[in-house]
């Protein structure tokens, strides 16, 4: 098994790929070990000191390391606990863990605007953000502000404000004009 590794626009995460499905839709984060629970590939990965969070997409694995920690040193356990994952066959989430987040939030009946907002998150925003090693989670629209939540790479990158701001709030205004704001939420 070889597993390829890119690096992130956040120094502290780097994207793993196993050459294989990870999760068959959506993602899945967890910010903590503590949220690790319903995944024996994260509850390992949290095994290794020194990391912070773990995500997966659909064919990749997010690992976000403490500052203190140099990617030189982590790697090769990282690497470890993917490739014994993965050769020994085990599930990346347990049978009753759910689906993963498929990428929205709420229960609330879908207006068109936020129908509109959801559309354009899902096939422009969120492909491009994976390639990241991230994905962006649509937490609400209230009064003309978009409230996203950030996950994976993206939590935490220097360049996040940016990309909501200058990417993700110019879009969504452009073309849905009841948008006036883009704020993340935690």
């Amino acid at each position: 098994m070889f597993i390829q590794t890119e690096q992130t626009p956040n120094p502290a995460t780097l994207k793993f790929l196993p050459g294989r499905s990870v999760l068959e839709s959506g993602t899945a984060n967890f910010p903590d070990a503590a949220s690790a629970g319903r995944s024996p590939l994260a509850e390992s990965l949290f095994g290794v000191d020194g990391i912070v969070g773990v995500f997966f997409g659909t064919d990749f694995v997010s690992v976000t390391k403490d500052d203190d920690r140099e990617w030189y040193l982590l790697k090769p356990a990282i690497l470890g606990v993917i490739m014994e994952h993965f050769t020994a066959g085990r599930p990346v989430l347990n049978l009753d863990a759910g689906a993963g987040d498929e990428g929205h939030s709420g229960d609330a009946e879908d207006d068109e605007v936020v129908g509109q907002i959801k559309e354009l998150l899902d096939t422009r925003v969120r492909p491009a953000v994976a390639q990241d090693g991230g994905d962006i989670v649509f937490r609400g629209f209230d009064k003309g502000v978009v409230y996203l939540h950030m996950q994976g790479a993206c939590a935490g990158c220097p360049s996040s404000t940016a990309t909501l701001k200058m990417g993700i709030e110019n879009m969504l205004r452009h073309y849905i004009p009841e948008v006036v704001e883009v704020r993340p939420v935690v």
